[in-house]
């Protein structure tokens, strides 16, 4: 087909014993084998009580993790019952601690009764879990059954949330009422790739860098926030 990146989902398969962890690996194997030199990315549940799984889907190495929080903590109860706020953070922060060099990225929808607040706090956990990439986009709800639409929000506001998102440290964020997380994935993919390389160079060409990567005596690594709740539930928009 000519693909230079894919994006790879799947609805929950809380059904499953390892939670849709095989299909995940052997997709992306698959794809290794048809196209190497496409590039992958892959948008996936939690894997709530999946033992194992998260360590499987990882170890098939895609070049992108997705996992959306599709809301702030405030709004699970109602929007997303089934889901545990940390759990889905916790979640992007593993994946980092077992391949440091993967792309993870998350995304949420806005327009569902949040406050300001809440998103920048949401921001501050997925930086705790060193996430590289943030998308933020109108909800719009898609059949009466769903949450209504509380309000819809400016497009200043969203450029508002992407300057916000980017001083915390995101290396790319894609905020506008028409964002969805993996619209333009290929193009997002490419420009993720630069900034980090861009990133890196930067760090090593200051020449403050060899000192503050040099240890000193009776120094200790400080978490800004260590996250250990469990969680639940998917939308994957």
């Amino acid at each position: 087909m000519g693909l230079t990146h894919v994006v790879i989902t799947s609805v929950d398969r809380d059904d499953l014993e390892d939670g849709g962890a095989e299909h995940f690996e052997k997709v992306i194997w698959a794809t290794r084998a048809a196209s190497p030199m496409t590039t992958i990315e892959i948008l996936t549940p939690d894997f709530l009580k999946k033992p194992g799984a998260l360590e499987r889907v990882v170890a098939a190495k895609p070049d992108v993790f997705n996992h959306n929080m599709e809301t702030v903590p405030g709004n699970y109860l109602t929007v997303r019952p089934g889901a545990r706020y940390f759990h889905s953070v916790r979640l992007l922060q593993r994946v980092k601690e077992l391949d440091p060099t993967m792309f993870t990225k998350s995304g949420i929808m806005v327009g569902l009764g949040e406050e300001r607040n809440e998103v920048l706090q949401l921001m501050d956990d997925l930086r705790t879990a060193d996430v590289d990439f943030l998308t933020i986009g109108q909800y719009l709800q898609p059949t009466r059954k769903h949450h209504k639409v509380e309000s819809f929000v400016t497009p200043d506001e969203f450029k508002s949330y992407e300057t916000v998102a980017y001083s915390k440290g995101f290396l790319m964020v894609a905020s506008s009422p028409l964002t969805r997380s993996s619209h333009h994935a290929g193009d997002d993919f490419a420009r993720l790739r630069a900034a980090r390389e861009k990133r890196s160079n930067k760090t090593t060409d200051d020449p403050r860098h060899d000192d503050r990567m040099r240890s000193r005596p009776g120094e200790q690594a400080v978490t800004d926030r260590i996250v250990t709740h469990e969680s639940r539930g998917e939308e994957c928009h």
